[in-house]
């Protein structure tokens, strides 16, 4: 099968690009003729608001490079990671308009909410989640709440870009399978406006199985942004109660770096250990006695939370969005209440039982090695690749006069 994968990188590197690398690797790997096009948020630098406002509603000349390289290749499939803001939903028509069947990975919520996360700080400085936008095909409130990147004008742009796709119909019609990384996400895109026959589920995977760990550190590790909607401000008032019980190790980096640092100063057995690599990362999960995964908001997966489960470590998850999905309460881990440390102290306490910890170690590898490995991964790719085809060809394709255009 010929394939062509498509992603607009981010100036900073998270999830996102690094599940677009591991794609290419595994199909790659599996025999797949595999094509890759991206651009970069960097080439922004340089560009007029007005100019990148135009090219995020409808950028005509990348949806035509696009339609070229389909062309010239043989594209059968192109499958898409993230074309915001500079590839814009124009590809849509213009690889179809080629001939291919078009494939859209669902990372974020950006289809119903301006800042991809359906969570926002409110009026009272509290931030929770929101759905006010979803479903919605004018988003109003996104503009009203400065809700991209605290901007009245940028945020309108993105509601823009949002009701010309519902519109005319580049999300329902132009996208012959969409990829959910949960049954939540589907459901919440479902909700947004999407056909439910559309969304298919496919999780994240681990490239590489790092094997069992041997569970020996008598820690708990904490790993990703020091954001307050990652639930770490809760994490730390918890281990108020409990650092004299289990120490702590918090991995990351973010704009809480000092505040968490200083309140870290003062609990004892907590330890910041900064940015970390991911061959340091893969050393601490193994010996960790248990994951913390402290989140406010929905996520779209938790990648740490496979990891977790590949080295047999139980993971302590907030009861909210994927991670209920992601992280099986009593059998890959144990859920708490969303930003109440008194709950997540009272699970940690439970996790200080032997047995109970052994269980759930054996029951997470078991799940990962069931659901996330990279060929069970590969499979339901192909599968997904072969039922966008397969609608690609028995539905008519629609030509608004600039879509696929070459020039």
């Amino acid at each position: 099968m010929n394939v062509l994968l498509v992603h607009n990188t981010y100036q900073q590197p998270g999830g996102e690009d690094q599940v677009f690398a591991a794609e290419q690797e595994n199909l790659r790997r599996h025999g797949l003729n595999i094509h890759t096009y991206s651009v970069s948020n960097d080439s922004i630098q340089g560009h007029n608001q007005l100019q990148v406002a135009a090219q995020t509603l409808w950028n005509r000349q990348q949806a035509g490079h696009l339609a070229r390289l389909v062309q010239d290749h043989g594209i059968e499939v192109v499958h898409f990671h993230n074309t915001f803001p500079l590839i814009s939903p124009a590809a849509y028509w213009a690889v179809r308009r080629a001939g291919a069947a078009a494939v859209q990975t669902l990372h974020n919520f950006r289809l119903s909410c301006a800042p991809s996360t359906l969570y926002r700080v409110h009026a009272d400085g509290v931030g929770r989640v929101c759905e006010e936008c979803l479903g919605k095909r004018v988003a109003v409130g996104a503009v009203q709440h400065r809700c991209y990147r605290d901007s009245r004008a940028g945020s309108a742009v993105v509601a823009a870009m949002q009701a010309t796709h519902w519109t005319i119909g580049s999300y329902r019609r132009q996208v012959d399978a969409y990829i959910a990384l949960t049954d939540f996400g589907r459901d919440k895109m479902v909700q947004a406006g999407l056909d439910r026959a559309s969304v298919r589920v496919k999780p994240n995977f681990l490239a590489h199985d790092p094997g069992l760990g041997a569970g020996d550190g008598g820690y708990a590790l904490y790993v990703g942004r020091l954001t307050r909607e990652k639930g770490v401000l809760t994490l730390l008032e918890a281990w108020r109660e409990v650092s004299r019980e289990l120490p702590l190790k918090i991995v990351g980096d973010g704009p809480l770096l000092e505040d968490v640092q200083q309140l870290a100063a003062g609990i004892p057995g907590v330890e910041v250990l900064g940015r970390r690599s991911s061959e340091e990362v893969a050393a601490l999960m193994g010996r960790a006695t248990l994951l913390t995964v402290t989140s406010e908001w929905y996520e779209t997966f938790t990648l740490v939370s496979i990891e977790a489960a590949a080295a047999g470590v139980p993971v302590l998850a907030s009861r909210i969005g994927v991670l209920t999905s992601v992280v099986e309460d009593g059998v890959s881990g144990l859920h708490f209440r969303p930003g109440d440390p008194r709950d997540l102290a009272a699970q940690v306490r439970r996790l200080q039982d032997p047995a109970l910890r052994a269980q759930l170690s054996r029951q997470a590898r078991a799940r990962f090695l069931e659901r996330y490995t990279a060929d069970i991964n590969f499979e339901q790719q192909l599968d997904i690749y072969r039922f966008a085809l397969e609608r690609r060809h028995r539905q008519p394709q629609l030509r608004p006069a600039q879509a696929g255009s070459s020039a």
